[in-house]
């Protein structure tokens, strides 16, 4: 059995919330657009990984939640819509540029680990790719033990350090 990842998966929170797949229980993450965003979701996701819920644009910025991936990769359908935002018209059936996965609810932390509090526990946390300087990746791998120290920072029930 393949060793369980870890991720870290940005979305504005007026386009996608964690409130949104909690309402839902079930979605896809469409409209990545960055190669190496993709080809971690296409090489390196699996079924049964692990990823924390980032609100991005917001104020403030930080991880609200973690979800499951339910799916391998796939062709993500918007890049043939020339109605879709995400709409790439150099991209074509045959050989589709752009992949996309399933997530699924976990929980919504008890509280919001802010990108300041990232920041602030750089000691725990160094080499978290959150915490580094204009990075922007909307989707990042992150360590086991990065992940617990997080969710013990939320209070997450998945993690027996939980802070009060």
């Amino acid at each position: 059995m393949a060793t369980r990842r870890y991720w870290l998966m940005k979305s504005e929170p007026d386009v996608y919330s964690i409130e949104d797949l909690k309402r839902e229980q079930r979605c896809y993450w469409e409209g990545i657009r960055n190669y190496q965003a993709r080809n971690f979701m296409r090489d390196a996701m699996q079924i049964d990984d692990l990823a924390f819920f980032y609100h991005s644009n917001a104020k403030p910025p930080g991880i609200v939640g973690v979800m499951r991936i339910v799916s391998e990769a796939y062709p993500d359908p918007t890049q043939f819509d020339p109605k879709s935002q995400y709409f790439d018209p150099k991209s074509e059936e045959k050989s589709p540029r752009w992949s996309m996965i399933d997530v699924a609810f976990v929980e919504q932390l008890p509280r919001q680990v802010t990108l300041n509090e990232l920041r602030d526990s750089e000691d725990e946390l160094q080499g978290l790719l959150a915490i580094r300087k204009g990075q922007r990746l909307s989707i990042q791998p992150v360590e086991a033990d990065h992940f617990q120290v997080i969710l013990g920072m939320g209070g997450s029930s998945l993690n027996p350090r939980r802070s009060s």
